[in-house]
């Protein structure tokens, strides 16, 4: 799956489409460790089994055509260059949905994107750093865009575009406005 609409320099050149994978986040992991993969490769997908979410918990993305994605940048840049990032990824993806499909939605600090106090979507941030120089970044997103089914632990949490809003997200779309945005806003100041 290509995503149209690219317009980076790094970021998404290369993407890798699974129908189901346990965690994007972890397969990009393991694409930096094997040294397989270029600076910038993208891993999406349907299904994923065991999703990652902030403090060891789960993120379910266990229905198709729902945002799931991971990347990873190569950088060599001090940490504090990091500080707040999670905050301006978020931003970034409540300005793309306000811009392109007129949807208001809000921050909960740290890494929730909320609606109405339901959680839609979050994003993990993950640094490999040595001697304070930040050596890659890995970003994972999820966005609740057409799920309807939740767990019982959640139901009550969590909820979707779809259910919330009426509208159908492109789900390929978002992702290639998302990476233009996010190479040109927040890579582009860190000098890489």
């Amino acid at each position: 799956m290509q995503l149209k609409n690219l317009k980076t320099n790094i970021l998404g050149k290369n993407s890798i489409y699974y129908k189901e994978i346990d965690s994007t986040q972890d397969e990009v992991w393991r694409l930096i460790e094997s040294n397989t993969a270029p600076n910038g490769t993208l891993v999406m997908t349907d299904i994923q089994t065991q999703g990652k979410g902030t403090h060891g918990r789960i993120w379910y993305t266990d229905e198709e055509n729902n945002i799931a994605f991971s990347f990873f940048m190569k950088l060599d840049c001090h940490i504090k260059k990091l500080e707040g990032i999670t905050i301006e990824i978020a931003k970034i993806i409540v300005d793309i949905f306000h811009t392109q499909y007129g949807i208001s939605l809000e921050i909960k600090e740290p890494n929730d994107i909320v609606w109405n106090h339901k959680k839609i979507g979050g994003i993990l941030t993950e640094t490999k750093v040595a001697l304070e120089n930040v050596k890659y970044l890995v970003v994972g997103i999820g966005i609740n865009t057409v799920k309807e089914n939740f767990n019982e632990d959640i139901k009550h949490l969590a909820t979707s575009i779809k259910r919330e809003f009426k509208v159908e997200v492109n789900r390929e779309d978002f992702i290639a406005e998302f990476c233009n945005r996010f190479e040109k806003e927040i890579i582009k100041r860190m000098g890489n």
